[in-house]
């Protein structure tokens, strides 16, 4: 089958967009009212505004043993860091990987693992710029803990950044997801962490450039053994 080239250019929108891009242009259309340039200008944010929302597919690696990017980015930070309170889980750290969406980047977000939703939590809180690392800690997030099938836990957390104002998500606890399969959007500009499960390391680098749903983040390895002391 081959590649449609239109497809590569026009990407469907995301229903959440569409509301959006029509505030967009209506204000476009008074703009072209009161002044051709200023109406141009309106054509191009309300082009921006449709490509912000953009819902490509996406092609999901056939391997149950990979951790893949949640969010399109940038790496921007590697660090242990305890998970959010707020999801129950051990207070032990754990490896954070955060992947910072600009506002030109595709805002869609996807399961890093398939696995079942074992709780979803939102804080609200401040709005610093998500590629600091005080982000994580202070700004308005959602939060879901997903356990895989061999029992282990991955949290993935939505964190609003300085510009975006509404985090959504599409799940609840108890769902079902696959990986790669769209749980939320945040709007305009903020960041993704995941929390890999313990013993799991990272396969990305800080400034590598994520594609949420293909760019393989980790891979899982065998859970640890637990002895039972004699």
């Amino acid at each position: 089958m081959s590649v449609n080239m239109l497809d590569t250019f026009i990407k469907p929108m995301h229903r959440e967009g569409v509301k959006f891009v029509a505030i967009f242009a209506a204000i476009t259309l008074v703009l072209f009212a009161i002044e051709e340039v200023l109406g141009w200008i309106g054509v191009g944010l309300t082009v921006w505004c449709y490509y912000f929302f953009r819902d490509p597919e996406r092609v999901t690696p056939d391997r149950p043993d990979l951790i893949v990017s949640p969010a399109d980015g940038i790496v921007s930070l590697i660090e242990p860091a305890v998970p959010p309170a707020e999801l129950g889980m051990p207070d032990v750290p754990l490896i954070r990987v955060s992947v910072f969406m600009s506002v030109f980047n595709c805002h869609i977000n996807r399961a890093p693992v398939a696995g079942k939703v074992q709780a979803v939590a939102y804080r609200p809180g401040k709005f610093f710029n998500a590629s600091l690392d005080k982000a994580s800690a202070d700004n308005e997030r959602n939060s879901l803990c997903i356990r895989m099938d061999d029992g282990r836990d991955l949290a993935v957390v939505q964190i609003a950044g300085l510009v975006a104002r509404r985090i959504v998500c599409f799940v609840k606890s108890g769902d079902a997801l696959e990986t790669g399969e769209r749980f939320g959007l945040i709007r305009f500009g903020s960041r993704l962490d995941v929390y890999l499960p313990e013993g799991v390391d990272p396969m990305v680098s800080i400034g590598q450039t994520m594609v949420a749903g293909e760019t393989v983040l980790a891979e899982l390895k065998p859970p640890v053994a637990q002895t039972t002391p004699v």
